[in-house]
């Protein structure tokens, strides 16, 4: 399974040369249209956007749509100028009725699409390069083909096979002003189609349709028995959702009328015959049907490419919201696109509560989830989805199987309590808890090249972990302070059902055992024990014993804050607990007596020889395999997949929100039924933990 690398979120707004158009301006939006788009206060950063024409300096108005003629109307009633909004060429993830753009253009005097009259965009393009912005133009068009990304990249690859040789052409939907505002009509395509077959004589023809055709949105301007008599046999239909880049990158040639797909075929190096006058013809780049505006003259592709995506674009970073570069919103939908591609486009959910079911969605997001109970058996062609090291049904041989887990960065509040995770873990190999067979981050930590820059960014989010006081469900928790003059050892309770300790402890696996080999080993310590937040919230059952957990430690800290208590112990003992990990990550020292994915890796003592872990790491090289390439990050806020350090940004905001009386209301509920759950399963609890409890210890 691939684990491809997230991009850093963007630390701070980068406004692009055209946001020096907004700053400081009143920008009225006459339209509901335009004022509803939900990126846009975010694109337009530095301006002011107003519904009214009081004091406004500008009217906006989207493109050339038959909208934007009451715009028009609007602003040459109240005497302001007019400026045109698009979507610009690098958009979104799904299409525009079903995602918001991450990336317009802006145009002060016209629109890109309408070569009858000059636009900003334009301008730009005629103008001579600087040697900095000319290798910019190289960098970028070079990271265009690398992340594989078009105007619209929510379709998969895989879909269509290119031949050596092929032509592609390129259908648009009927009535897109780009054609009427591009010197083009309705005969345009057909004389396309016809250039293209005569061209090409023995070359098979992909006919390209628009998505939002394939959508059912739109029509497009060609139908089976539209076609020229005798070429249907070398016609090939491109109707299904196929990616941009995977026919530009193999096609001998383009044919366009308006179509973005133009420029694309550009920015991939292929030769490109335009039908009608788009933004990028008329400048000596493309074999041209129509004369070109006086306006537009010879111009380099690194001109075209550094006016139309650095210059003329207000980019977004969708993790971040703030303005960004071309560059990172390209690298982030190229990351967007590999993690959406990582497993089959079918998979097979069983045994999932409907809660769990739209998570499972999020996570594995680019794929199509079908769930069915836990009893279904699989087909062989199957790719089963399974939660943690749930069994697959009896006789049971698909394909594949991915199993899920909690993230180790997870949430404000317990998985037990339904609180959103914004970290899964999807596991091709096994689990990272179940040492007894191989998983996929121990085959990372055993193989992985960590580089130098991976090292630095893992020892820079570990800082920030620990700065911040983060941790799996920063739940908070009282003040403690360690008693002068001794060594305190910190003992970490477990909920003893769980999967961890059945897969991970091969010696012991009760804490009040764990308790008893920590104190004799450790007999002159101030002994700590804190049981599981499960265990204390009452949603899950005490272990064998625990409720004697006082007199076996000098004191018993169930409300306090795990962070807080990580920075004042001397030594953390644990059987698979996570907190082993965080305690790593303070530089404390660990004794894994079970065999979490931590040990073994020459950073903690350890009760069990662990033979397949044969790699010595550093803290760097493990934070790396465990919270930055492992975890699978779901942002609360868009949905969609995010980086490592967009996750404790939102943690950190997520922890100082005040719970709404519904929050309240249903982690009250919840907490009733798992604990009415948890009796009826295990009895009542055989004792409180609810106390801290102090022995004389001699």
């Amino acid at each position: 399974m691939s684990f491809p690398l997230s991009p850093l979120p963007a630390e701070a707004a980068c406004l692009s040369p055209g946001a020096a158009l907004l700053q400081g301006r009143r920008i009225w939006l006459p339209t509901p249209g335009v004022a509803a788009v939900e990126t846009l206060p975010a694109l337009l950063a530095g301006a002011t956007l107003q519904r009214r024409a009081d004091g406004a300096d500008l009217a906006l108005a989207w493109g050339r749509k038959p909208s934007a003629r009451r715009a028009e109307a609007l602003a040459a009633r109240h005497g302001l100028p007019l400026w045109r909004l698009e979507d610009g060429f690098v958009r979104s993830l799904a299409l525009g009725a079903q995602s918001p753009p991450w990336s317009v253009v802006l145009d002060d005097e016209g629109i890109y699409y309408d070569a009858g009259a000059p636009s900003r965009l334009e301008r730009l393009v005629a103008r001579p390069l600087a040697e900095p912005e000319r290798q910019r133009a190289r960098a970028l068009k070079a990271l265009w083909q690398a992340q594989r990304v078009s105007k619209y990249n929510g379709a998969r690859d895989g879909a269509f096979e290119v031949r050596d040789g092929d032509v592609l052409v390129v259908d648009q939907t009927a009535g897109d002003a780009s054609i009427a505002f591009g010197a083009a009509d309705a005969d345009r395509f057909r004389r396309m189609l016809e250039a293209a077959l005569d061209e090409h004589p023995g070359a098979r023809v992909l006919l390209k349709v628009h998505p939002d055709v394939l959508a059912g949105l739109k029509r497009g301007h060609f139908a089976p028995g539209s076609l020229p008599r005798g070429a249907a046999s070398r016609i090939r239909w491109v109707a299904a959702p196929v990616h941009p880049p995977e026919l530009l990158a193999r096609v001998a040639a383009v044919y366009v009328v308006t179509s973005q797909m133009g420029f694309e075929a550009l920015l991939w190096d292929r030769p490109v015959r335009c039908f009608g006058m788009p933004f990028y013809a008329g400048w000596g780049l493309s074999r041209d049907d129509q004369a070109a505006p006086g306006r537009r003259g010879a111009a380099t592709l690194e001109q075209l490419v550094h006016a139309a995506l650095v210059e003329y674009p207000l980019c977004l970073d969708p993790q971040t919201g703030l303005p960004c570069t071309p560059e990172t919103l390209v690298h982030w939908m190229g990351w967007q696109r590999a993690m959406r591609q990582r497993f089959p486009e079918h998979l097979l959910g069983l045994g999932f509560t409907r809660w769990k079911q739209a998570l499972v969605r999020d996570f594995v997001q680019g794929s199509q989830v079908q769930f069915a109970p836990r009893r279904v058996r699989p087909r062989a062609e199957d790719t089963v989805v399974l939660w943690g090291r749930e069994p697959l049904p009896a006789g049971g041989r698909p394909a594949g199987v991915l199993r899920l887990e909690d993230g180790f960065v997870r949430s404000v509040g317990l998985g037990a309590e339904w609180s959103r995770p914004l970290s899964w873990v999807v596991d091709g190999r096994g689990l990272y808890y179940d040492a007894s067979a191989p998983s996929d981050l121990e085959h990372l930590l055993q193989h992985h090249a960590f580089d130098d820059g991976l090292r630095r960014r893992a020892a820079a989010l570990r800082q920030r972990i620990v700065a911040a006081g983060l941790s799996k469900y920063n739940l908070g928790g009282t003040a403690w302070r360690r008693p002068a003059g001794r060594r305190v050892v910190l003992v970490i309770g477990q909920v003893e059902g769980d999967a961890s300790l059945r897969h991970g402890a091969p010696g012991v696996r009760h804490n009040l055992e764990l308790l008893q080999r920590v104190r004799a080993e450790r007999p002159d310590a101030w002994l700590v024990y804190k049981p599981h937040p499960d265990v204390v919230a009452g949603l899950r059952a005490g272990g064998q014993g625990e409720a004697d957990a006082a007199g076996h430690c000098d004191e018993v800290l169930p409300e306090a804050s795990i962070t807080q208590l990580l920075g004042q112990v001397d030594e953390v003992h644990v059987m698979t607990s996570l907190t082993g990990f965080e305690a790593l990550l303070r530089g404390v020292p660990v004794v894994a007596w079970g065999c979490p994915f931590y040990a073994g890796w020459g950073l903690t003592e350890d009760r069990h020889a662990l033979p397949r872990r044969q790699r010595r790491l550093d803290l760097d090289e493990l934070v790396a395999g465990a919270l930055i390439l492992y975890p699978t990050h779901v942002s609360r806020q868009t949905g969609l997949f995010c980086s490592p350090e967009q996750v404790l940004t939102e943690l950190d905001r997520w922890r100082q929100e005040p719970p709404g009386p519904w929050q309240r209301l249903t982690r009250a509920l919840v907490r009733q039924v798992a604990r009415g759950w948890s009796r009826w399963r295990h009895g009542p609890p055989a004792g409180s933990a609810k106390s801290v409890t102090h022995r004389a210890h001699t």
